[in-house]
Order: structure tokens, then sequence, then C-alpha cells
């Protein structure tokens, strides 16, 4: 199998671990045990109580009842059981969801640029991949119409990342039901990566799995629920798609885990005071941002949409790699450039630290950047 590296992934997977000053993470501020134990007011009896009686064998291989029952919360219709299958992360329920779909020879079109994995995985499988283009200037939102235009008769698939990554643009319900019409008109699924869930504006928000008979969603607790260490994900799809995907799972994973399912559900059943947490974490640390941004000559950005990830535009006479690599070495502060997110001359801010993180970082991201002027 010939498939490039994911950019983002590969930077962080050799950078991560030598930063001070993380800004650079998608993650709403990973919670810490103590702060999972806190949860349920009882210093973590709950979850202790569910997984001491687990015997730690390969568990429910799609995931507990329990699991899929917390899962099925989420979404406005009703969600059977046999649809829902739990997956290493959000990145197994993609790769997973895209091999059951995608052939050779299959026409896919995929939002451009945003998580890799949705574009690069069909095209290694054998497809023809087609971008649809997000544009800054519509505040990183894709036109509909450019969609309409991109449709064919043969169209398979088209991959959607909402909210997108790195930009935190959120196309709303009005866009999700276009989309759905235009995918429906030629019988092709569509995936939406919902892994990160507005926290503002709920109201307009929907999942595709609401909107659209065809849609496979994917998600994970370790975005917006913050507990990426679960490495537990899911994915819905139809029958057709879900029976697919019990083949290649079988294949690329077995099954989550005990202990992972048990963590997963744990987070998911008190998702909502998780949110509270993290909605104070990312609009205090939004307003910390662009606040900075403000006082920054050379920084710009469209305002992410309550979510974790953002994207900042930067007026440097340096290569964004170059760059934030010297940021790195020279002050440790970590950033991820937006040319390894084929947005160049840019960086996408993990505006989602912790506030005393986050502000340190920004501060020393300035110092740099003042050297520019002197």
């Amino acid at each position: 199998m010939d498939i490039p590296v994911i950019g983002v992934e590969d930077w962080l997977n050799v950078h991560e671990m030598d930063a001070t000053w993380d800004i650079a993470q998608s993650t709403i501020s990973s919670l810490t045990m103590g702060e999972l134990r806190a949860l349920d007011g009882q210093e973590g009896a709950s979850f202790y109580e569910m997984l001491d009686a687990q015997k730690m064998n390969y568990g429910w291989i799609e995931g507990s009842p329990e699991f899929k029952d917390e899962v099925a919360k989420l979404y406005d219709r009703k969600v059977e059981h046999w649809n829902i299958l739990q997956t290493n992360g959000c990145t197994g329920a993609n790769l997973n969801a895209l091999m059951a779909v995608v052939r050779p020879g299959d026409h896919v079109i995929a939002e451009w640029p945003t998580y890799a994995p949705l574009y690069e995985i069909p095209r290694t499988l054998g497809a023809e991949v087609e971008y649809w283009q997000i544009h800054e200037e519509l505040g990183w939102m894709p036109d509909i119409d450019e969609l309409r235009e991109l449709v064919r008769p043969n169209t398979r698939l088209i991959c959607i990342n909402n909210a997108s990554n790195p930009v935190g643009a959120v196309l709303d319900a009005k866009m999700l039901e276009q989309i759905a019409e235009i995918a429906d008109s030629v019988g092709a699924y569509v995936l939406c990566d919902e892994v990160y869930l507005p926290l503002e504006n709920t109201e307009g928000f929907k999942s595709m799995t609401d909107v659209y008979d065809r849609a496979i969603v994917t998600n994970s607790v370790s975005k917006t629920y913050s507990v990426p260490a679960a490495r537990c994900g899911w994915v819905i799809a139809d029958d057709e798609v879900s029976d697919a995907i019990r083949t290649y799972r079988d294949y690329t994973m077995i099954c989550g885990g005990v202990f992972n399912d048990a963590l997963a559900t744990y987070v998911l059943r008190h998702r909502d005071k998780i949110l509270d947490r993290n909605r104070e974490i990312v609009f205090g640390n939004r307003e910390i941002a662009q606040s900075w941004i403000d006082s920054q000559p050379r920084v710009s950005w469209v305002a992410p949409k309550g979510v974790s990830t953002s994207f900042i535009r930067l007026d440097i006479p340096e290569d964004d790699e170059a760059f934030c690599l010297r940021l790195l070495e020279e002050r440790g502060v970590l950033l991820v450039p937006g040319s390894r997110f084929e947005l160049p001359c840019g960086a996408r801010l993990g505006y989602c630290a912790q506030p005393d993180v986050l502000k340190k970082g920004l501060d020393l991201l300035g110092e740099a950047l003042a050297e520019f002027d002197r």
C-alpha cells in the first residue's frame, strides 16, 4: 500500500514531546484520572464498580450495550445498536468506514483542505478523488454550488469534516440538508467526521445521521470529551455499510478492550459535566486568543465557532514550517505549521490548552513575531 504520511501526525509524532508550551493540540485540555473520578461525585466509585465486575477478556466485540446506549443518546433520531460499532478512536472509525465503502474506480468528493485521511485513504483505495474546496473569504466555508458542479452520476461518497480541522468552521443544518439533497440525487453516501462538536449555537447544529439516511458518521471521546487515552470511537451507518465494517474490524482491531469501553461509557454518561467544563475553557481561551491576535500586526484568524481547533494566518517573511521549528527550538512553543494541512503561511493554534499554557505560549509566539520588525 502506497500512502503518504499524514502531515499533522508526522509533525506531532516528532515534536510534541519536546514542547514546553504546547498550543498545537485539538483535544480540549485532557482530563486527568483524578478529574474523571470526580465526575460521579463518588471519587469514581461508579466507574470502578463497573470495571471490577468485568473479566479482562475481549469483552463486547462491537462495544458494550451500555456504551451503545450512551452513543445513541447523542442523536435526535433513533439509532439501533446494530448500527453503532465501536472503533479505535475516530481514526479507526474513518479507516474502517472508508474501506467498507470505497472501491477502485469510484468517484469520491472530499472537503479540502482538512484532515488528510478523508481524501488520502479513498485515493489509496483506488478512487478518483476531487476536492470540494473551503474558502477563507467565505469564513472557511465551502460553496454549495461548487459541490453541485462536482457531483457525478457515479459519485460514490462525499467526505466532510464538521466541525473542520484545522480551521474550526461549522456547517450548519441548512448546509447539511443541501449536501444530503445533492448526495441523494446520485445515491451517494456522505461520510461526516464529527469528532469536533461545536460548543455554542448548538441549536443550529445537527449530526449528518439526523439529516440523511445514507450518512456515515464517525466520532470519539478524544477531542470534545477530553479523553484521547481511551482510544475509543464509533461509526454509525446503515445496515449494508455496518455489515461491511464488521468484516474490516476483524482485520483491523477485533475489539476496543474492556477497560477502554468502560472508560468511554463513563465519560459519555457524564458528558454534560465535561461539556460544561470544556465550554468554560474554550470560550475563555477564545477571548484570550482574540485579544492577543488584535494586538498582533502579523496575525489574523477567522474565529472558530466554539470548537477546539483554529487556524491563524501568519504574515511573515519565512516558511511556516521553518518558523514553527525555530519557535519550538528557541522558545519551547509548539504549533502545527499550516503547510502540514496544505494551508501554507499559517499554523494550527490549539487554543484549548489550560489558560496559563495558552497565555504563555502566545506571549512567546508574540516575541518571536516581533523579531521580524526589528
